[in-house]
């Protein structure tokens, strides 16, 4: 069985191996693991991805799923886990960077936007002053304000 859980420090090492293998940035990793995501199956990290916070609106990085479990949902499940606890840390906004999932992004709800758009706060960051390339796709994606009033079953905080 998979589970999507909060990250452990003691997780690093195996999501850095992770971005790794998959050829995505280290840079900046630190600022997005305190709200780090790990797919675990059988104890074993599969899966990740973070939420660098820079106040209301955040950056979606790291997203990445073992290449054996690919196509398999985990993707999917680790963006909506990414996108309930920036909600539920007050973020209205997600944005990413990509060079290789601009088609996927979009099933899950993210348009494309220019550089031009992004807010200042991310601008300063890792992946915008060169983990990612000046071609990398911008995506971006609203959220909606989550309520700890009606929030179902045991979600990432």
């Amino acid at each position: 069985m998979t589970t999507i859980e909060r990250a452990l420090d003691s997780d690093r090492l195996a999501i850095e191996n992770l971005l790794t293998a998959a050829g995505l940035p280290l840079d900046g990793l630190e600022a997005a693991l305190p709200a780090a995501l790990v797919a675990r199956s059988d104890g074993v990290v599969v899966g990740c991805a973070g939420v660098e916070a820079h106040g209301s609106v955040g950056l979606l990085r790291s997203v990445c799923v073992a290449p054996d479990l690919r196509d398999a949902g985990l993707g999917r499940l680790l963006v909506t886990a990414a996108e309930e606890l920036a909600a539920s840390r007050s973020m209205t906004e997600l944005y990413l960077l990509t060079e290789t999932a601009e088609a996927w992004f979009p099933r899950m709800g993210y348009r494309v936007s220019s550089r031009s758009s992004v807010p200042t706060e991310l601008t300063s960051s890792a992946e915008f002053t060169g983990a990612c390339p000046e071609g990398a796709v911008v995506l971006h994606k609203g959220l909606q304000p989550v309520s700890n009033a009606g929030r179902q079953g045991a979600r990432p905080e």
